[in-house]
C-alpha cells in the first residue's frame, strides 16, 4: 500500500474531493515529522508510537574501498508498534 491507496481510502470514507483527502494525509504526515523534528513523542491510539532517538556515533566501512569511516552520532526515527495493531496483524 502507498500514499495514493491511503488518499484512496480517505476519501472513500470522507467524500468530498480526491484534494481534499490527499490534504488530510499530507496535514497527518507532516504533523507527525513536525512532532519529531521538535523532539516529541507522537502517539496514535490503536497504531503505534513514533519517536526520534539518538544513534551513537560509530566506525563503519566503506565496501567499495575497504577502508574505516567515522559516522557521526544522529537523530533516527522509531515505531513502536500498539498493542492493537501487534493483534490485528497476528
Amino acid at each position: 500500500m502507498n500514499k495514493a491507496a491511503i488518499v484512496e481510502k480517505v476519501h472513500g470514507v470522507l467524500g468530498g474531493t480526491k484534494a481534499d483527502a490527499e490534504r488530510a494525509v499530507d496535514t497527518m504526515v507532516s504533523s507527525i515529522v513536525d512532532g519529531l523534528k521538535g523532539g516529541q513523542e507522537v502517539s496514535i491510539a490503536g497504531l503505534g508510537i513514533f519517536e526520534a532517538k539518538m544513534r551513537g556515533a560509530r566506525t563503519g566501512r566503506n565496501p567499495r574501498t575497504g577502508e574505516s569511516i567515522q559516522i557521526p552520532a544522529m537523530r533516527v526515527p522509531k515505531f513502536r508498534a500498539a498493542k492493537a495493531l501487534k493483534e490485528a496483524v497476528k
